[in-house]
């Protein structure tokens, strides 16, 4: 059995971590509401965007656009959305899990695909993995995501989509669910296929059913041209807050499990420390007796 001394250093060190992953499971709660609420306003901006986009192809259908045609997949590019930090849980193992299972099962030699990262665990994982990278620096995501922060990688993917060098762009992340749930999934963002997949809302209509027909100026094509670019990079940016949420969620359930953990190793300790304070005491009183008993 340990000594006591070392029993009491290990329930000092055990409660400075538990109050450590404490504070760290309440700040991981707060940004996760602030990231749910980003997510909530940002989604009716990207609803608007996607039913115009179809109405226009929809109501005219000499509408052109590379981001719009689909051809022959030789080369696809691949976007994995990870976290700058651990300690949150299976976050950012469950993506990459996913990535290299996809990655085995549909293709046969990595000169298929490239891949871009947002985020250094990606990045790390991207570079150790030995795949082609596209961003040749690890894209770093802050609580407050800006597009200025991953607007280089989003125009060097969309010019080699247009140029021809990849035929697909996909992106993976953690679909965020609920406080408990976020799961690993991936979305194809280019090219773009009756809209946006994932996003389910009802076109607008009038009372009697019939869609509502818009007059666009200066006109369909000049808007598709600007709208498209537009919609990628939205599309991403919404990913990237999904994937946000997910983070401060998995961190703050993963340190809610660790505080939980450090209590129950203090509880634990303690009572080995109690065992061995009596041990001691039960000791001391025999050498005292048996002293007491010599004397005699």
């Amino acid at each position: 059995m340990a000594s006591m001394r070392e029993i009491k250093s290990r329930i000092t060190a055990t409660k400075k971590t538990s109050q450590i992953t404490k504070a760290m499971h309440m700040v991981s709660a707060s940004k996760l509401k602030k990231a749910e609420r980003k997510i909530k306003g940002f989604r009716p901006l990207m609803n608007k965007l996607r039913d115009m986009i179809d109405n226009i192809i929809e109501d005219d259908e000499q509408i052109t656009h590379p981001m719009l045609i689909e051809r022959e997949v030789k080369k696809v590019c691949y976007i994995l959305v990870s976290s700058d930090r651990g300690l949150a849980g299976p976050y950012n193992s469950s993506i990459f899990k996913a990535f290299t299972a996809f990655i085995e099962e549909n293709h046969e030699s990595h000169d298929e695909f490239t891949v871009a990262t947002i985020g250094f665990k990606a990045f790390s994982f991207v570079r150790r993995m030995n795949f082609e990278l596209l961003n040749t620096e690890p894209i770093h995501v802050r609580d407050d995501i800006q597009f200025i922060d991953f607007n280089k990688v989003t125009e060097s993917f969309k010019d080699d989509y247009i140029s021809g060098k990849i035929d697909s762009i996909v992106v993976f992340y953690n679909r965020f669910i609920n406080t408990l749930t976020q799961i690993a999934t991936n979305t194809q963002i280019l090219p773009i296929v009756n809209g946006h997949q994932e996003i389910e809302e009802p076109k607008e209509k009038e009372a009697n059913g019939t869609r509502l027909i818009y007059n666009y100026e200066p006109g369909p094509q000049i808007i598709i041209d600007h709208l498209l670019p537009m919609y990628v990079e939205n599309t991403l940016y919404g990913i990237i807050l999904e994937a946000k949420a997910s983070e401060h969620a998995s961190r703050m359930t993963a340190m809610k499990s660790a505080t939980d953990n450090a209590e129950d190793v203090i509880s634990t300790l303690q009572l080995h420390y109690n065992r061995a304070r009596q041990a001691a005491i039960t000791i001391e009183l025999t050498d005292i007796i048996g002293g007491a008993n010599a004397v005699n």
